[in-house]
This record gives structure tokens, sequence and C-alpha cells, in this order.
């Protein structure tokens, strides 16, 4: 059984702030084109799955009245204290490639988000997924981090890809990223989305630059050959790695958003990377396997199944 940190027999309740945009996902793969909710949406609903029953979960993020019905499933359930209206939440249109990174092409990019939070520090972990690349501001993250003393969990997702004319969206060297590395406890990207966060083609030079900007653990997902994460121990750089779940795929669409979201829970639960680590690379390989959205209210079950 999946074992979370306890007190004196009792859960610990604790508060999460989950920070993204909301999409509107248009999936096209060789024999198929269907609508789903997305973005921030994966990690809110794999978040839900896990909670224990005291804990709160708060989501920072912006819909419309045109789609608010697709995420009501999840965002029903959550606390909505800064979610709120506005003109017209992004539209992505996804072409699925076997042999290569999917295609991106991008509708109504909307702004940074509205960041207004009082007593930020009753949070006991932030999780910022940067869904468009344009969730938050850098200057928005810095003062989150001047005032917030928890752990800031940061997945790069669509920050590596910049924005043409024609809204198509295409890997690059993100500029200036030491200082968003300033204000980051935990960083997430996959292998392609790693390497645009510093000009360098050496992965340990990636990493040792992140360690000196102040981040405490990379997390590099690599799809079919699991995931890894990079610690900074004590100035010394300790690995874990996991093999990738062994499932039938039918959606390589948010599995990314999936582990991160059970990593930085379980990983604040816990206080365990290793745990952190397996669980999450299960729940990640899972989500690969799903067709509805409302299989996600299952993860958590289907977790414990993997469990050996």
């Amino acid at each position: 059984m999946l074992s979370l940190q306890k007190k004196n027999n009792i859960y610990l309740q604790m508060k999460f702030l989950v920070i993204g945009h909301s999409v509107v996902d248009t999936i096209i793969t060789s024999d198929s084109k269907f609508t789903k909710p997305g973005g921030i949406f994966y990690s809110v609903i794999s978040l839900l799955s896990f909670l224990k029953k005291d804990d709160e979960l708060y989501l920072c993020t912006s819909i419309d009245e045109k789609s608010a019905a697709l995420f009501s499933i999840a965002y029903n359930k959550v606390k909505n204290d800064f979610i709120y209206k506005t003109g017209l939440i992004p539209h992505v249109h996804l072409k699925i490639q076997e042999d290569r990174e999917r295609h991106e092409k991008y509708e109504s990019i909307t702004s940074n988000l509205n960041l207004k939070f009082d007593n930020i520090n009753n949070y006991d972990g932030i999780l910022i997924n940067m869904i468009t690349g344009f969730d938050i501001k850098i200057e928005q993250l810095k003062e989150i981090r001047k005032n917030y003393n928890g752990i800031i969990y940061f997945d790069v997702h669509t920050f590596s890809r910049g924005l043409d004319e024609n809204y198509q969206r295409e890997f690059r060297i993100i500029p200036g990223f030491n200082e968003w590395a300033e204000c980051i406890d935990l960083i997430q990207a996959n292998e392609m989305e790693f390497k645009t966060l510093f000009d360098m083609k050496n992965e340990t030079e990636i990493i040792d630059e992140l360690f000196k900007s102040g981040v405490k653990q990379v997390i590099i997902t690599k799809a079919g050959k699991g995931a890894e994460v990079y610690i900074n121990d004590s100035g010394k750089t300790r690995s874990l790695s996991e093999d990738a779940l062994q499932v039938k795929v039918v959606n390589k669409v948010g599995c990314g958003d999936v582990f991160g979201a059970v990593y930085f829970y379980l990983y604040i639960k816990e206080n365990n990377e290793e745990r952190a680590l397996k669980l999450a690379n299960i729940a990640g390989g899972i989500s690969a396997a799903y067709l509805g959205v409302n299989d996600y209210l299952n993860l958590f079950y289907d977790v414990q199944k993997r469990i050996t």
C-alpha cells in the first residue's frame, strides 16, 4: 500500500498551489482528431486523485465561458479563489508523431496569469507548470520567491518553445534562464526541453549550471526510457533513475504533467526522492494508457496496483 507522511498516525494536512494556463487541446494523430481539456488540467486532476482527505488544492488559472464545462470534472473540486474568467483561453493543435517531438500550433495565446496571493507561506508547495510558456513573467516568479519560503516546483514545458508569426512553436534556447533558475527549487524538463535551458551541449554542464543557480533537484523525463533525478546533496551530485513502465500507449499528451504532479505531491508529503520518482514514473506511464479524462480520477488506485 502507498504510505504517506504521518504524525501520530494522522496524515498531515497540507495546502498546495498550482499555477498554469488552461488550454483546449485538439489532438491530431494519423487516424483521429479529437478535442479535450488540456494544459494545467492534467496536473490538477492527477493531484486530486492523490490528495488525502484534509489536503487542500488551490489553482491559479483562467477559463472562458465557452470551454468551462470541459474542465469542470476537476476544477469544481479545487479551491477556486484564484480561478478567473477571461475572454478566450488558448487553443492548441497537437500533431502527434511517432518518431519525433509533437508539432504544436497555438491559437489565442493569452498574457501571463494574474497572481494575487495573500499569505503565500500558507502553502506547503507551489507547482508552476509553464503550459504555454507565457503563464508567468520573471518579475512574478521573483516576487513569489521573495515572499515564499517553501518548495517551488517548475515544469519547463512549452517555455522551451518560441512563438513565430504563424503561432508555430519551435524549440529555442530560453533567454536568461539563470534568472528563472535562481527562484526554483525543483525543475522538470523532458530531454528536448532540458537542452533549451542553456546554450550548452553537455548534460552535466547544464545540471551544474542549474545547481550553481540554486536549484536543488533536476528531473528529466525520457518518455520510453523512463526518468532520472539529479540531486544537489551538499555540493555533491547524486542521481536516481527509473525505467519506463511497460504499457500499451494510446495517449502521449499530458504524461509529463501527470509525472510532475505526482512527484511534486509525494516529495513534499514524504521528503523521499526515491519513492517520489518511482511512483511518479508509474503514474506517467499509466496515463499513457488512458483515453478518457475520467480515467485520471482512478490514478492513485491504478498506481497502487503497480507498486512492487
